[in-house]
């Protein structure tokens, strides 16, 4: 049998998990794959520089990075075959469908797995948000190839990820969800799943469609200016979105124009007289879930009162008219299918005329 070819990207990440995607702007030189039928094997996955990986069989032990990879393979129906994870998803990250099987995950590390605990957990795959790179927040390097080959894991990348800090990576804004919806065909073709990834790419799609049917008629010219704002990076020195994290994508399919599009990065630390000078129409309040409703709605509070008491901030557009979006950063800047029901939430507040939430 020829192997099924599926294409992944080894390399950095800013924050806790970033995302780049594939689309829009330009590719990266991979190979778009076509769902293989499940128990389709061998399949194979490429990394950056080509170098590929033969997965022969359905793997039956599998580690996970961080919470991106995870949820995917949750969602997927390969949720009972993940026996580790490093940065799990704090309380309430998870959509309610899928937070018991996420929560009985064994947590093999709060950041970054150590080096000796992933190659001692007897996993025979290792999905890999972050790809090759000082092990983050661990301040530790890890695995090299042979050591992954050595303890019999085979270790894979997600597409949308673990590329966009690199040199490698495409230098146009990404505008759409082809990277991370190659990420749910590659896992669901690695995991014996295809049909199931292709139902859910399918949905994502729907739903981005129906926006853009809707906001169809708005000039780009007329679409307001965005930002992002992550408070729980700190106030003292904005983050900005830039054109090649997933956030991107998320914002163009909104109907929204990403302030910060056109830096050459996925992350980067920018100032509040950066923010001024683009004086967006709408602020995100991007807080990370608290675990509760009450404890998430004050996060949003206190950033929202951070704005508007700043002397930077205050004169904005965005903060003058009330413009917020209290929509949460794991949504918007972690690669995954609830990207598209941001869009949407994005999109109904932005244009309330055109989308409602929930339609």
């Amino acid at each position: 049998m020829r192997p099924r070819v599926v294409c992944g990207i080894a390399a950095a990440v800013a924050l806790f998990a970033t995302a780049c995607g594939s689309g829009g702007g330009g590719g990266q030189g991979a190979v778009t794959a076509q769902a293989a039928p499940a128990g389709a094997y061998p399949v194979t996955v490429a990394d950056c520089a080509g170098k590929e990986t033969v997965i022969a069989k359905a793997p039956a032990k599998i580690v996970t990075s961080n919470a991106s990879s995870l949820e995917m393979l949750l969602r997927l129906g390969a949720g009972d075959r993940v026996i580790g994870t490093g940065f799990p998803p704090g309380k309430g990250t998870l959509p309610a469908d899928l937070a018991e099987q996420g929560a009985k995950v064994p947590v093999l590390g709060e950041k970054a797995i150590a080096k000796e605990k992933l190659l001692g957990s007897g996993a025979d795959l290792y999905v890999d948000t972050f790809g090759a790179m000082p092990m983050m927040g661990g301040g530790a390097t890890g695995p090299s190839e042979e050591e992954y080959a050595a303890a019999g894991i085979q270790h894979v990348y997600l597409l949308s990820t673990a590329c966009a800090g690199t040199p490698k990576a495409a230098k146009a804004p990404r505008t759409d969800f082809a990277g991370v919806e190659e990420d749910i065909r590659r896992l669901g073709a690695v995991t014996g799943t295809a049909a199931r990834a292709e139902e859910l790419v399918a949905g994502m799609e729907k739903q981005v469609g129906e926006v853009r049917t809707a906001l169809a008629g708005v000039p780009q010219e007329q679409r307001p200016g965005y930002f992002v704002f992550d408070f729980d990076a700190g106030t003292k020195q904005p983050v900005a979105v830039c054109g090649r994290q997933v956030a991107n994508a998320v914002i163009t399919q909104a109907g929204a124009r990403n302030v910060f599009a056109d830096c050459d990065a996925d992350f980067k630390p920018g100032s509040w007289e950066d923010v001024v000078a683009k004086n967006p129409d709408w602020i995100q309040l991007a807080v990370r879930n608290r675990g509760s409703e009450e404890a998430t709605r004050k996060a949003f509070d206190d950033a929202e009162a951070f704005l508007r008491s700043f002397p930077a901030t205050q004169g904005l557009k965005a903060v003058q008219e009330g413009h917020f979006v209290r929509l949460g950063s794991e949504v918007t800047t972690i690669a995954g299918v609830r990207n598209a029901d941001a869009v949407r939430q994005i999109a109904a507040t932005v244009h309330p005329d055109l989308v409602k939430n929930g339609q």
